[in-house]
């Protein structure tokens, strides 16, 4: 059985390995086409006249910048989406609250009491400190800002 467990785990890992490797490969490949466009791009650049070279710099410039600002509008639009989502669980989660405070304005007081005598005394373990924290004084807004958030 535990002979069987570990030939089971080195199969999985080597598909896993496998995957990888290949995945790594369609990525060097994809690289690979990506670098001669380029190259290819550039030798024809290096034929055409410096006013040409400077045009056609100025149209990959161009494209280049197109194509990110459209990734930054996907980017912006799918952000959007999400704050929409948390807002409207954040008025899901406050609506509840509201609700659950407003049961318990409800309960009569001597249940409440009831219900405060019976919670469970939680103990806590006591810990030995061993020494002060020891820090740079440049370090001093950082730690505080820590110990704050």
């Amino acid at each position: 059985p535990f002979l069987r467990l570990l030939e089971a785990q080195l199969q999985d890992q080597r598909r896993e390995h496998e995957e990888e490797v290949e995945a790594l490969k369609n990525q060097v490949d994809a690289m690979k086409e990506e670098m001669e466009k380029q190259q290819q791009a550039f030798l024809q650049t290096l034929q055409l006249s410096p006013e040409a070279q400077v045009e056609f710099g100025l149209q990959q410039e161009i494209t280049r910048l197109t194509n990110e600002n459209l990734d930054l509008k996907e980017l912006l639009e799918k952000l959007e989406k999400n704050e929409k989502k948390l807002k409207k669980q954040l008025k899901i989660y406050m609506k509840k609250v509201q609700d659950f405070e407003a049961s318990q304005a409800t309960v009569p007081a001597e249940r409440r009491r009831h219900e405060h005598n019976m919670q469970v005394a939680v103990q806590r373990k006591e810990k030995d400190f061993q020494g002060m924290l020891e820090y740079y004084k440049e370090d001093e807004p950082l730690l505080i800002r820590n110990l704050i958030t």
